[in-house]
């Protein structure tokens, strides 16, 4: 839209700026509250498949952080839910960060 048209609808600028501002701040909060979901919620089903923000969410680890351990030399098993999106069980999940545990020292008896 030219700048024209904006003033004719009567917004400026900054106006416009503030808006986008706001909704992307409201895009941001909604991410957070359904990343929240799973910290506190019910019990998870091994065959559950969770989307790469919500598996990084569980283990409170940052959405970098979560790329960097897909890419490294260990990481879950991912599954391939569109050509453009991946997950990852909650059993590889969970098979995951026992193999990432140090021995106890029962284990080293």
């Amino acid at each position: 839209m030219s700048e024209a048209k904006f003033r004719l609808l009567g917004s400026t600028a900054p106006q416009r700026a503030a808006c986008a501002h706001a909704k992307q701040q409201t895009r941001t909060k909604k991410k957070r509250v359904r990343d929240r979901r799973f910290l506190i919620g019910e019990p998870l089903m091994d065959d559950q498949v969770l989307t790469f923000r919500e598996w990084c969410a569980l283990n409170g680890i940052g959405l970098r952080t979560g790329r960097r351990i897909l890419d490294g030399p260990n990481p879950p098993a991912v599954v391939r839910l569109s050509a453009r999106r991946i997950g990852i069980t909650v059993k590889a999940n969970r098979e995951w960060q026992q193999s990432r545990s140090l021995p106890t020292r029962e284990d080293e008896r």
